[in-house]
């Protein structure tokens, strides 16, 4: 998991459950039933433990439906080799800001059109708005337009997008070598 995949909250303890939190719990207790399913415990604790482990599972789904209903079917559809670039526009109009996962999902895929990353670019997760700043469908006004974020690795992203103009990359390249020469005289 990537810095930039953790939500910043204010306060400690207070972090959101995101889907890729709720999707991640799920697969690990997906990972256990498999290992669970191996093991030779007697057959009442092994019932059991099973029939635990898949109302946990059944809660993280049900948790990931109540946030985008057809949660696993939306996954699904940007992870198919079939997927449309119309098809992932609709997606990310249909789909609540709350699930970074499936965002984050259609930010990272090939077939992602420069208008839905210009969107996404607007995302308050930083992992999205870093996807698209490397995502080789961004446009030149959707890359000039996030390396107005001064944050290090969003610009520095930007930076090396072949799609950036080369008067800016220019720029946020002189930048990178002037921090760099700063942080050597440290």
């Amino acid at each position: 998991m990537r810095r930039s995949d953790l939500v910043q909250t204010e306060q400690k303890g207070d972090s959101p459950r995101t889907t890729q939190i709720i999707f991640g719990e799920r697969q690990h207790l997906l990972r256990v039933l498999d290992s669970l399913e191996g093991t030779h415990l007697p057959k009442d604790r092994l019932s059991q433990e099973r029939r635990v482990l898949e109302e946990l599972i059944h809660a993280r789904t049900k948790e990931l439906n109540e946030i985008n209903s057809g949660w696993d079917l939306k996954v699904g559809m940007v992870l198919s080799a079939d997927a449309k670039p119309e098809m992932l526009e609709k997606l990310v109009h249909n789909t609540p800001k709350s699930d970074f996962y499936l965002l984050r999902l259609i930010s990272e895929h090939p077939k992602v059109s420069s208008r839905t990353l210009s969107r996404l670019a607007k995302h308050p997760y930083a992992a999205i708005r870093e996807n698209v700043a490397r995502h080789p469908n961004a446009d030149p006004v959707t890359l000039a337009w996030l390396s107005r974020d001064r944050s290090q690795p969003l610009w520095y992203l930007v930076a090396f997008n072949p799609n950036t103009p080369a008067n800016l990359r220019r720029k946020l390249q002189e930048r990178l070598r002037k921090l760099g020469q700063s942080q050597g005289t440290k």
